[in-house]
């Protein structure tokens, strides 16, 4: 063979073997959805979930802890039926960064689009969130997304394949709560958050009635906003007790305990006694349902990413049902409580609306020093994921139980919400806190507090925080006005175990408490020993019996406070019957 031949039939066998067809295949998911499930174009965040084992469908196995299972996201937009897209090693995930990171073997695959919507904001940006659907803002369990039966797959880096995925499957509606006689559901759009996301956006109420409302027409009642996560329905409440046969070998992992089910069922059984009875006092009590396209809450306060949120519950809500159940519609007789994001939101309504209120009972609060959220200090530290070192890389836990084992870091939990969604869209923890505390960017989503990536805390969006969300520095910076409209009206517990370390923040609240002067705060700060999170200031009681009693915790302190606090003239015998 002639020289320039050799050479020319080297050429060609290199040519041969790096063309495409030739080329060892890398692992991908091709994922598309059926024109049955919509023939238009989809936005939104397209997941790829696998679990090795069947327990459950991989959408809900998906969490930080021990247990958690893996999930890869990518963002689409213009996403056709039928049209495929390729979930590879470029796409991010957790707890591995990327498919190519996965071991070998058997897997349950399954694929979900959380669907977003177009939002034309006030502020002039245009943004595409999931809004919620009725579910709470769940993203594996909010009607209308798409997802694929879970199926049985071979999984090999190494080897490579393509796997194919089509989501022939469409979450449906939530059915609605029905009224009875004690508990109505209400449902209003609000204008103010209607002008905000340029689209109808509502609020609505689940409101628990005192015995005898129809039979006394004349009585007028107190309120009491229990503040919480999205509720279905009005919780812990029933008119009928536990049926003895239920079945009581279900296991509570949290409580450590057999039968909780039964337990709840019998505590929610026991309210019902109480409130009927003649020595209970007379209340409205209200749950509020104030879900985001961010998150199953708002925090109820106003938002620079979100709305006014606050404005909205507090001027337009709020008198709606004290107007229609016939609330006594005065600040001296309204009180607002409830645990973890309902504990920091009673304490921030009762502060930012500070004689709209006449108490706040919060308990296990998330952060209200941001000296201490969670473990990070937002104004000194500079990353959120890791200690400060010199040579060492400690990872800074986000979870621990009451003896303090950890279950997930700082780093992990977010990274898990990255493969959730980009731009603050997980709709998850850290990114909540992002949406109603950050300042709006100028593509319209919350900007970061921390490189969700790296961990590194952006000290500019940290000094917006403190100014006006951190509620010790605000509390300290305006007592001089705030203090003599909260004298005797805060009230704080915390398990000094909290998973989340919310206790921290506590104990940084209470230090400036107890210096208050001109006036004295005149409230309570408490604290459960070894007590978890929930934990709501009783000390008689397991946390698994007195998380369910919030709605009766506080009554005796609120009947107090009245009698203390009401102007001269104010009604207090209607309801007292």
């Amino acid at each position: 063979m002639k020289p320039q031949n050799f050479l020319f039939a080297i050429m060609a066998l290199v040519m041969v073997q790096c063309t495409p067809g030739n080329q060892k295949t890398k692992l991908k998911f091709a994922i598309s959805f059926t024109k049955e499930m919509s023939e238009q174009a989809q936005d939104g965040r397209l997941l790829i979930m696998l679990s090795n084992n069947d327990a459950s469908e991989p959408r809900f196995q998906i969490n930080d802890g021990l247990n958690g299972q893996l999930v890869f996201g990518i963002d689409v937009e213009g996403l056709l039926p039928g049209q495929e897209v390729f979930i590879d090693e470029t796409a991010f995930g957790f707890p591995f960064g990327s498919i190519a990171d996965i071991p070998a073997g058997t897997y349950y695959a399954q694929a979900l689009i959380n669907r977003y919507e177009t939002f034309n904001l006030k502020t002039g940006q245009t943004v595409k969130l999931p809004p919620d659907r009725g579910e709470g803002q769940q993203w594996n369990r909010k009607p209308g997304n798409f997802y694929s039966t879970p199926q049985k797959v071979e999984v090999d880096p190494a080897n490579g394949s393509i796997i194919n995925i089509k989501m022939d499957q469409q979450i449906p509606p939530v059915e609605e709560p029905k009224d009875t006689k004690y508990i109505k559901h209400i449902k209003m759009q609000s204008d103010l958050l209607t002008e905000f996301w340029g689209k109808p956006m509502y609020l609505g109420a689940h409101v628990l009635l005192p015995e005898g409302f129809d039979e006394h027409p004349e009585a007028k009642y107190p309120l009491m906003i229990y503040h919480g996560h999205f509720p279905s329905d009005f919780g812990g409440f029933r008119t009928d007790p536990p049926d003895p046969k239920m079945d009581t070998t279900d296991y509570s992992p949290r409580f450590g305990i057999y039968g909780y089910k039964k337990l709840e069922q019998q505590e929610a059984y026991n309210f019902y006694q109480q409130w009927i009875s003649k020595k209970f006092p007379r209340f409205i009590i209200i749950e509020i349902q104030h879900p985001t396209p961010y998150y199953d809450d708002s925090y109820a306060v106003n938002s620079a990413s979100m709305g006014p949120w606050g404005d909205a519950i507090m001027k337009e809500l709020v008198p709606a049902l004290e107007n229609k159940f016939r609330g006594i519609g005065e600040g001296w007789a309204r009180f607002t409580y409830g645990g973890s994001t309902g504990g920091w939101e009673a304490l921030a309504v009762q502060m930012f609306y500070p004689d709209d209120f006449n108490g706040c009972f919060a308990a296990c609060p998330d952060p209200i020093d941001f000296r201490s959220f969670s473990l990070v200090d937002i104004y000194k530290d500079k990353n959120a994921y890791f200690y400060d070192s010199d040579f060492k890389k400690l990872p800074r836990p986000a979870h621990r139980d009451h003896l303090g084992q950890i279950q997930s870091t700082m780093e992990e939990a977010n990274h898990l919400e990255l493969a959730l969604g980009t731009k603050t869209r997980s709709g998850q923890q850290w990114d909540i806190w992002e949406a109603v505390y950050s300042p709006q960017g100028e593509d319209g989503y919350p900007k970061r507090i921390f490189d969700k990536l790296t961990g590194d805390i952006n000290p500019e969006v940290a000094a917006y925080w403190k100014e006006h969300y951190d509620l010790r520095y605000i509390l300290e910076r305006d007592w001089a006005t705030l203090g003599p409209k909260l004298e005797g009206k805060i009230h704080i517990y915390c398990g000094d175990m909290d998973n989340y370390y919310l206790n921290n923040a506590v104990y940084q609240m209470e230090e400036f408490l107890k210096k208050t002067d001109t006036p004295f705060y005149k409230g309570e700060v408490d604290y459960g020993d070894r007590a978890e999170h929930c934990w709501n200031g009783d000390h008689v009681n397991p946390n698994y019996i007195s998380r369910l009693r919030y709605n009766t915790m506080y009554l005796p302190k609120i009947l107090k406070r009245i009698s203390e606090s009401a102007p001269a003239g104010a009604d207090l015998k209607s309801w007292r019957y």
